[in-house]
Order: C-alpha cells, then sequence, then structure tokens
C-alpha cells in the first residue's frame, strides 16, 4: 500500500509512474483504486484470491478439495466455492478438506478463509452455469463430463482451469497464462492483465480536399445539432475557401 501511494505521487528517489499493476490484498486493492484520482492508470481491481470448481460424479473429490485448499491458502479473506450437480460429491469433498487441511503448514490460514466459503448444489447443469456466471470467480475450475458445452457458455471467468489434470497451482506457476487477474465480480468488466495491458494506441487522421469536401456537410449537420458553432466553422471556413478554388 506504501509502495503504491509512493508510486502514484513520486518520491525523492521514486519517479511518479503512470499505470500500476498487479494483484495484491484487499488493502493493495483499495490503494490502486485511490491512485487513479492521481492521473494514474491500474490495470484492473485485483484483490484476495478466488477459485470456484464446478464439479460433477466425474472429478475426483481429493483432486477438487486440493485445489479449494490451494486457494484458501493464500489468505484469510480467500474465498473458495464448490458448486456441484453430484450431492456424493459434497461429502467426498468435505472428508478430503479435512484430511488434507490437517497437515498444512498455513492450515490456520486456509481455515479462516474456509469461513468465508460455500459448497453449493445445483440439480442441474444449466443451474450451475448460470450460478457461475452470475459469480464470475477470479479462477475457474471445471470438472465435468459435458466439459466442453459448459465452458463454451462461460461468459464471467478471470481464468478458466478444464479437466481433472488441470489444477489452478498451474496457472500459478507453468502453464503460461497470465495470473493477475480480476476478482470480487470485476470480470464482467475487465480482462486479466496481457500484452494490450502495457500498450496503448494513438490514431492518426489526414483528409485530402477532396475527402474535407465529401465529409464536411456531415460534421457541419451534426456540429449544428450539438448547438457547437465553432465545430461547424472549422470546417465551413474550408469549404468557402475549396469552393472559391
Amino acid at each position: 500500500m506504501q509502495a503504491i501511494a509512493g508510486m502514484t505521487r513520486g518520491t525523492v528517489t521514486l519517479p511518479k509512474v503512470d499505470k500500476l499493476f498487479g494483484p495484491g490484498n484487499q488493502y493493495v486493492t483499495v490503494a490502486k483504486q485511490l491512485a487513479t484520482q492521481y492521473q494514474v492508470s491500474i490495470d484492473m481491481p485485483a484483490g484476495p484470491s478466488e477459485l470456484m470448481v464446478v464439479a460433477d460424479a466425474s472429478a475426483n473429490a481429493a483432486f477438487v478439495a486440493s485445489d479449494l485448499l490451494s486457494q484458501a491458502e493464500h489468505g484469510p479473506d480467500s474465498q473458495v466455492l464448490l458448486v456441484t450437480t453430484d450431492l456424493k460429491m459434497i461429502d467426498q469433498v468435505d472428508a478430503e478438506v479435512e484430511k488434507q487441511i490437517s497437515i498444512l503448514e498455513r492450515q490456520d490460514t486456509a481455515r479462516k478463509a474456509l469461513y468465508n466459503s460455500k459448497i453449493i448444489y445445483f440439480d442441474t447443469e444449466k443451474e450451475a452455469l448460470a450460478f457461475t456466471n452470475f459469480y464470475g470467480a477470479e479462477h475457474l475450475i471445471v470438472c465435468l463430463e459435458n466439459e466442453n458445452d459448459f465452458v463454451n457458455q462461460i461468459k464471467h471467468a478471470g481464468s478458466v482451469f478444464i479437466g481433472n489434470y488441470t489444477p489452478e497451482s498451474a496457472g500459478d506457476y507453468a502453464s503460461g497464462t497470465n495470473h493477475t487477474l480480476p476478482t470480487n465480480g470485476y470480470v464482467r468488466q475487465y480482462s486479466g492483465v496481457n500484452l494490450d495491458s502495457f500498450l496503448k494506441a494513438i490514431t492518426y487522421q489526414k483528409i485530402t480536399a477532396q475527402g474535407l469536401q465529401d465529409l464536411g456537410p456531415v460534421i457541419e449537420e451534426m456540429a449544428s445539432a450539438e448547438g457547437l458553432q465553432a465545430h461547424k466553422n472549422a470546417v465551413s471556413i474550408r469549404l468557402k475557401k475549396l469552393s472559391n478554388e
């Protein structure tokens, strides 16, 4: 948070920056949002980690539990969700979570995160999909027999991990996707950091005399409709000169 303040305003040894990238806790997220008031752009609000696993009977309960815990150990304000269409999966994952959490070095942190977490059952995949798009998870793991159809209908997610052998940890360390992702429902407005995030575009235009004669009347009419006489005059004065040549 303090480093973000320094980069936002500039210090004796730290120049003011134009844009800030990167995730953090809730304090980092708020600091980044405040930075936008001082002519600093940000990649997105990226706060405490989130994970949703959507699973049916084809999923491996031990794998699912390990994925949930991999995000729960991030911090006490992390949230993990299991969405399932299989009632047996609930008890199986619950038992696996308790088994695996007992040997974690950060089990106290993980247990606190689990207080913010839920297991949610739906009768149909259609209902599960609707909730998945409503929630908009930072990380979304899909372990379904019908995975392709489900994934093709996902509208809101930061990064999607497909199948029993695609743990979220792979995205953290090795599979190659960027892992600075929007949280807290901001997937509706933002994508994860990508190459375009580091670039900005400048537009150029050059209009020929004939081009302005073609476009001019349209510009004049629209400027008049907005009541911006000087805008219209900037075109009219040129058209008048061209008509006298």
